[in-house]
């Protein structure tokens, strides 16, 4: 590394720590000023306070390093000229750009640097902090009795303290009431002094209370408890003690942590691969939703658009034709039942079986459970079986020969009967229909037209065609929202790699620019660089807003401020090669002295009017 490479290296590493550190600390406080009222009163310990403040900082950290490279480059460019160490550097015959490279290649490695914080850093201390931040504000203030005044901290307890002397424990003139069996101010304890300290790492808090009454109304006999009927049946029991001790439960004052997967959805809390799953997944939700609407069109009209050829989107279709593809799909069991009833082989005595081998060795076991089992094969085959003769063709021997005789011959006269009574049925008689013609189907179709609809037909259509209407907003309104998410998503994915190529656009405007200024220090930069982050931070802010609102898209919204500020920075490098004097009066004047004489020329050719 040569020298002019240290020079310049050293006079740029210095003020960007302290430019880092600095915008942090304001960064932090302003962000944290939202949360004051949240934290401050809750009697959280310094480990808590300390680890939220480190997780936030860590989130500040894509604000603040593109700002704190444009205030110490800045700062660095404008110390050399202002002791016209630049202007040696150039004397020497090295050009502008020459001495900004040493600069150019750490703000290129700080680039990566702050691609890994934005994606692997950010998003896990945004889940630490906001959900630590969550638990702050679910937490209870801590116990504070201010004398005058009842206090409801603790569950189903009030107290009322006349004197809290200096030492925070003792106490006088302190009134209790407890509510917890939920029947009103039926409980109460009155003492004329007393002392109040927490026991068991600060999870009790124990009252010693000093010559007082204890106050109970309710029922307070065997006749009251059992329901029978008195005259008065609330009754008041006092007890008067000159010590007594109670112990209240403080858990409820402890600083419990919910379960940080109900807030890693937010887009702030995932990293690039989250997101790509999260885009994707949101991606084919959408999708679903239009392709329902395809297809459950035609049940939303019952007339009209019923037969009605709609095609579909290329997207949508596609999605379909995938979706098929994946049902269509043949399910493969893990486990083969075939192999599991045979023992086991070992390799090296038999191979492995082939698909043709599995379904000839079914075959084969069914065949086996065939024969093995006649009654279960009687029962699926069901094989024709002789019909036995009835009752009155069988002879029995226990009848006489004339019952047999009388009971055939009833038969053969019935069928002798039915044969002689059967008569051929007559031919079907063929019914022409009449055949309208043109206009009598016209004037038939015209009736039918102008006929008055009755109400109830009016009424049904009305209702359809609001239920209709009322499915299709459902559907819009549904893609929208999931529309608004995939935007969200695209915008913290493009966000990502934006934030870290800031810190090369904030370059290119702050070397140059400071190489024109030749002003040193935190004055002059400071402004310089406040300037343009607020112009950084609009365009950020706008260009998001539009993206998210579907105004523009999603590159553009994001990619908007850097490309601008990409643009300032050539400019300004252009500028600053030729040693162009932008900060100063005389560089204006002759600018305007050129646009007169400009205009003056024109007036001098333009041709007389007679």
């Amino acid at each position: 590394m040569k020298k002019i490479d240290k020079l310049v290296l050293g006079a740029f590493l210095g003020p960007f720590v302290l430019t880092f550190l600095v915008v942090v600390f304001i960064l932090l406080t302003q962000h944290m000023l939202k949360y004051f009222d949240d934290i401050i009163g809750k009697g959280l310990g310094a480990d808590v306070i300390g680890q939220l403040l480190f997780y936030f900082a860590i989130f500040m950290t894509p604000v603040a390093l593109p700002l704190a490279v444009l205030l110490s480059s800045l700062i660095a460019f404008g110390n050399l000229g202002e002791h016209f160490e630049l202007t040696a550097i150039k004397a020497a015959g090295v050009s502008l750009i020459r001495a900004m490279a040493p600069i150019c290649v750490f703000v290129v490695l700080l680039t990566g640097v702050a691609f890994y914080v934005n994606n692997n850093l950010v998003p896990k201390a945004a889940l630490e902090a906001y959900s630590l931040l969550y638990d702050i504000k679910q937490k209870k203030p801590a116990l504070d009795l201010r004398e005058g005044a009842f206090y409801n901290g603790i569950n189903d307890i009030s107290i009322k303290v006349n004197k809290k002397f200096p030492d925070g424990v003792t106490l006088r003139d302190v009134v209790l009431y407890d509510h917890r069996k939920n029947d009103g101010n039926k409980e109460v304890t009155v003492a004329d002094s007393g002392r109040m300290y927490t026991i068991l790492n600060e999870r009790y808090l124990k009252f010693e209370l000093y010559n007082g009454f204890q106050y109970t109304e309710g029922a307070s006999n065997e006749r009251e408890m059992t329901g029978q009927k008195k005259r008065n049946p609330e009754s008041l029991s006092r007890s008067q003690f000159s010590k007594a001790q109670v112990v209240f439960d403080l858990s409820s004052f402890n600083l419990e942590r919910t379960d940080k997967k109900f807030f890693q959805g937010n887009r702030i809390m995932r990293n690039l691969n989250e997101l790509d799953q999260d885009i994707d997944s949101t991606q084919r939700e959408i999708l679903t939703q239009r392709l329902n609407y395809y297809q459950y069109r035609p049940s939303y009209f019952t007339y009209l658009f019923r037969r009605d050829s709609l095609i579909m989107p290329r997207e949508v279709y596609n999605h379909k034709q995938h979706r098929d593809s994946v049902a269509r799909l043949p399910y493969i069991p893990k486990t083969n039942p075939v192999a599991e009833t045979k023992p086991a082989t070992s390799p090296a005595t038999k191979p492995a079986a082939k698909a043709d081998d599995i379904k000839t060795a079914t075959l084969n076991a069914d065949k086996k459970t065939a024969q093995a089992s006649p009654s279960a094969t009687a029962k699926t085959t069901k094989p024709a079986v002789k019909r036995k003769p009835r009752e009155l063709d069988v002879k029995r021997p226990d009848r006489s020969p004339s019952l047999n005789a009388r009971k055939a011959k009833i038969k053969k006269s019935s069928v002798k009967k039915k044969t002689s009574t059967a008569k051929p049925l007559p031919p079907p008689v063929v019914v022409k229909k009449k055949v309208l013609t043109d206009s009598a189907r016209r004037a038939k179709l015209d009736s039918v037209f102008t006929m008055p609809a009755a109400h109830n037909v009016l009424q049904g259509a009305a209702n359809q065609a609001r239920q209709v209407k009322s499915q299709i907003e459902n559907v819009n309104s549904s893609v929208d929202n999931s529309s608004v998410e995939l935007r969200t998503f695209q915008i913290q994915w493009h966000k990502i790699f934006s934030s870290s190529m800031a810190c090369l656009a904030m370059f290119l405007i702050g070397a140059p620019l400071g190489s024109i200024i030749k002003r040193g220090g935190l004055g002059v930069p400071f402004l310089v660089s406040i300037l343009f982050f607020i112009i950084y931070y609009i365009t950020t802010m706008q260009g998001e807003k539009l993206a998210k609102q579907a105004k523009i898209s999603v590159v553009t919204g994001v990619w908007m401020a850097d490309f601008l500020l990409l643009i300032v920075g050539l400019f300004f490098l252009r500028q600053a090669r030729i040693d162009a004097r932008l900060f100063e009066a005389d560089f204006y004047r002759v600018v305007l002295d050129k646009i007169k004489r400009w205009f003056q020329k024109g007036k001098d050719t333009a041709p007389a009017v007679s």
